[in-house]
């Protein structure tokens, strides 16, 4: 029995009036492609399937039946998050009879695979899609695409629970970097917006609700870790940590899924608060009890890291390109193309990471040590050891490492600026862990630490920027006409520039922190603990 072994590269895209796709098909060039026939009708009717514990689904990938006028063919297809409106997903294909049992297949790579997976388990259906597929060909000498316009409705035993509107661009011949002038074209269509997630990942979030029942509302979560000054200071740490924790937890699927740039960013900041906690907090812990969850948590805020620095160069790459003209953005596309795909990479990378046992590892050790009482080291009776008698100490010692920078602020390089950014961030989550037992008070001390650490942050990110651009035009300098580079060198020009504006203006937010006002102000809130 033959086998399709095939690597699936598409462009996928949401819309909500079907009249945009029906234009495309109908289009005289898609990008730099012409039609290659005409438009063609068919009818797909998908059956997806798993294990009842969802064997396939876990192990990274999705399996379905597709039963067409013609045959029936069983797909497995891995499940790889998209590059904004690019899926590349590996994929088996292979003909097989219309039946929903292993056993009723011929031999073949993909039931070989499932078999793997699932072992004897039986398999279930989870959804099903109905489709009615517009396509058409368009292509060059070397390229070649099929455009489908695919009109969904989402059933589940047998009732149709929602329905939607996808446009697809598939790779027939070529490579995937052809798709990218079919996109920038795509992305200057109004009414399209790019598919961050499959038709399945969609059908199933159609019919969970329907499967659940009504939702049970569950408690909000907490607006702060509760930290008190009658508190043991290894207790608020706790506090402190298991607030963090929970918000980190709470914004994983939400990174996994890509929707929203904003859920990879709020579990960035969760892990560099826990960071931070166990800079404050670490040394009240035996460090067997802590030393590989800090460790394992330090690799998962690197990869959150890596992904959040690219998000934010992105998008303010995007809002200089919105202010040129349509010339001068085709000449920083070749810079902001290559950025987007350094973003791919390091998002792929930061999946792995999650994916991998160490991460279930790393949060079973951490609620493990979150309720175990044995964690703190033994505290003498004439140490301090509450928050009323501590606190005072280490925030004081977080100010003081800001402060110690007053004499060269004004004349110091860049990386001074970013090691004193570090510093001002440390004070302020100092300061914010112990916001309640401060008191009201304390939030006007947290807002000029916010404003030198944003200052310092946004003069980081444009440094990053231009040298990122500069190590660009070096790699590519054989490559680029003379219009991409004179475009990328302004582009160049313009964060230079703006790395000068923001250090010669450093000295305002920096008075802020450093002035008698809020050493007055600190020395008042820490005498009230």
């Amino acid at each position: 029995m033959s086998v399709n072994r095939d690597v699936e590269s598409e462009l996928k895209y949401e819309l909500q009036d079907e009249r945009v796709g029906e234009r495309l098909l109908g289009a005289e060039h898609l990008g730099p492609l012409s039609p290659l026939g005409p438009v063609d009708v068919v009818r797909h009717d998908d059956r997806y399937f798993d294990t009842p514990s969802g064997a396939l689904a876990a192990a990274g990938y999705a399996a379905r039946l597709r039963q067409t006028p013609e045959d029936t063919l069983l797909a497995v297809k891995s499940l790889q998050p998209p590059d904004a409106a690019l899926h590349v997903r590996d994929e088996l294909e292979t003909p097989v009879p219309p039946v929903l049992d292993i056993g009723g297949w011929p031999p073949s790579d993909a039931r070989a695979l499932i078999v793997e997976l699932t072992g004897d388990a039986e398999l279930v259906e989870t959804v099903r899609l109905r489709q009615l597929r517009r396509k058409r060909r368009f292509g060059d000498s070397s390229t070649s695409v099929e455009v489908s316009l695919d009109s969904v409705e989402v059933q589940r035993d047998g009732a149709t629970v929602d329905g939607f509107v996808e446009l697809e661009v598939e790779l027939v011949r070529g490579a995937v970097r052809d798709l990218e002038p079919v996109a920038r074209a795509l992305d200057r269509v109004d009414g399209l917006t790019a598919a961050r997630s499959s038709k399945l990942e969609r059908a199933l979030a159609a019919v969970r609700p329907a499967l659940a029942g009504p939702p049970t509302p569950s408690p909000a979560p907490p607006k702060s870790p509760g930290v008190t000054s009658d508190d043991a200071f290894s207790e608020a740490g706790r506090k402190v940590l298991r607030f963090h924790f929970d918000r980190m937890v709470a914004r994983e699927k939400g990174t996994r899924a890509a929707k929203d740039p904003e859920e990879l960013h709020a579990m960035r900041v969760a892990t560099r608060r826990l960071r931070a906690a166990w800079r404050v907090f670490g040394d009240t812990y035996r460090i067997r009890k802590t030393r590989r969850i800090r460790r394992s948590l330090g690799e998962v805020a690197g990869r959150l890291g890596a992904v959040r620095d690219l998000d934010v160069l992105l998008e303010a790459a995007e809002q200089y390109a919105a202010s040129l003209s349509a010339k001068d953005q085709a000449g920083v596309n070749p810079l902001f193309d290559a950025w987007r795909r350094r973003r791919a990479e390091a998002r792929h990378a930061l999946i792995n990471e999650l994916d991998v046992v160490a991460y279930r590892e790393l949060l079973d050790e951490f609620r493990a040590f979150l309720a175990d009482d044995s964690v703190a080291r033994p505290v003498k009776p004439n140490r301090p050891q509450l928050v009323r008698d501590t606190a005072p100490a280490a925030i004081w010692a977080a100010y003081h490492r800001v402060r110690a920078y007053d004499g060269v602020v004004r004349s110091a390089d860049l990386e001074t600026l970013h090691a004193l950014r570090i510093e001002a961030k440390r004070l302020r989550y100092s300061l914010e862990f112990f916001r309640e037992a401060l008191g009201p008070e304390a939030g006007e001390l947290v807002r000029p630490t916010v404003e030198l650490q944003d200052h310092l942050g946004a003069m980081h990110d444009f440094h990053v920027a231009a040298e990122l651009t500069r190590e660009f035009l070096l790699e590519r300098a054989g490559e680029l006409d003379g219009g991409e580079t004179d475009a990328v060198g302004r582009y160049l020009l313009n964060a230079e520039r703006e790395v000068t504006r923001l250090r010669r203006s450093v000295g305002s937010p920096w008075r802020g922190v450093s002035g008698a006002r809020f050493r007055r102000g600190l020395g008042q809130v820490l005498a009230r603990l």
